[in-house]
């Protein structure tokens, strides 16, 4: 079964370090351990990690996670092509995914000074926009900044949906397409988990904005001498401990072997949330062939974003998911080819059927 394309469910449930057995729970506590020592490693007084990277010359423990995230992400991506490599866009896609990192997320940054990753925009990358952060660039790095994430993002999920980003660009999509593909199908299609995905990222995703606005008044030197000391440190601080480091990094990959690869993408990622909106007013849709779906649920177990989409097909209904990155695999292990990813402007009748605001063109 492993020389297939399409190894259907099977495997997938048998093999225990896939079904949150014992070897997925070790995977889980390795993976919390490194992010504890990556993103703690000051407060719990460990230098190991700083320490490694003076000796094979890199400049701090985030270039050793660099070179691991990208390691992770070569091997993944070579695992992933073995099962999915008969499909085109998977080719295309993973390939852009790792070059994206390995040159822009490691070898780049490694070789300028300051510093700079050229696939992160605002707000994902929270302090993108701070006017200190912005007028420590040159020109054309702020510039570029300020309408890659202002601008070009939003734009580019208008036309192409947040597929662009999220499955093509960014580097936590990149580690989840690849190095978090084995475990897709533990993300949960529950009504609950919906519920609460909504409220959650919509919730960072303003937290992000009124963090940003509070450090961009302040930096301004607005309110200094004030109370409004305090809310500045408060929140930033804030962010940065809970947002920045526990749930993008220690739990938003430490838990891709029992609750899948996707918890930070889907539940809190707040450039996800405002891709998705552009994405619910633009061109993407995932197409449902009417009349043909038999019911497998193969498109809703690999889902990585927990949606039911068979339950899109049996009613054939095309649709528009704000969670949905575009990865395509739901269409690629569909055997009757029921589902397709468009980019077409006449939404309005899809759109319609699920109560979604539409724009007519």
């Amino acid at each position: 079964m492993d020389l297939q394309a399409q190894q259907g469910l099977m495997d997938t449930y048998r093999a225990p370090w896939r079904t949150r057995g014992a070897a997925a729970w070790f995977v889980s506590l390795l993976l919390f351990a490194f992010y504890i020592s990556l993103y703690f490693a000051g407060e719990l007084n460990l230098t190991f990690l700083d320490d490694l990277a003076s000796k094979i010359g890199l400049r701090n423990r985030w270039f050793i996670y660099g070179l691991t995230y990208s390691v992770w992400m070569v091997g993944g991506a070579i695992r992933y092509l073995r099962q999915h490599g008969n499909s085109r866009y998977h080719q295309v896609r993973i390939a852009v995914n790792v070059a994206i990192q390995v040159v822009l997320g490691f070898a780049i940054p490694f070789v300028m000074e300051p510093e700079f990753y050229f696939s992160y925009f605002w707000p994902l990358s929270y302090d993108k926009l701070f006017p200190h952060s912005l007028s420590g660039l040159p020109v054309y790095l702020a510039a570029y900044t300020a309408l890659g994430s202002l601008v070009a993002a939003p734009l580019l999920a208008v036309f192409f949906g947040k597929r662009w980003y999220c499955s093509w660009v960014c580097g936590c999509g990149a580690l989840a397409n690849t190095f978090g593909d084995p475990w897709r199908h533990l993300t949960s299609k529950s009504t609950a988990s919906w519920r609460f995905e909504k409220i959650s990222i919509h919730t960072t995703m303003f937290f992000c904005f009124a963090m940003t606005a509070i450090v961009a008044l302040y930096q301004l030197n607005i309110g200094h001498g004030t109370p409004f000391d305090d809310v500045y440190h408060y929140t930033k601080e804030s962010y940065k401990f809970i947002v920045g480091a526990v749930l993008s990094g220690v739990i938003g990959t430490a838990v891709y072997p029992l609750l899948g690869p996707r918890i930070w993408c889907r539940n809190f990622c707040p450039m996800a949330a405002l891709l998705g909106a552009s994405q619910k007013l633009g061109r993407f849709r995932i197409r449902v062939k009417p009349d043909m779906c038999i019911s497998c649920g193969n498109c809703s177990a690999y889902c990585e974003m927990g949606i039911d989409v068979r339950s899109y097909a049996q009613s054939n209904q095309s649709f528009t998911r704000s969670a949905c990155v575009g990865c395509g695999m739901c269409a690629h292990v569909c055997p009757r080819g029921v589902l397709r990813l468009e980019n077409d402007w006449p939404l309005s009748e899809d759109k319609g059927l699920q109560g979604l605001q539409t724009v007519d063109y």
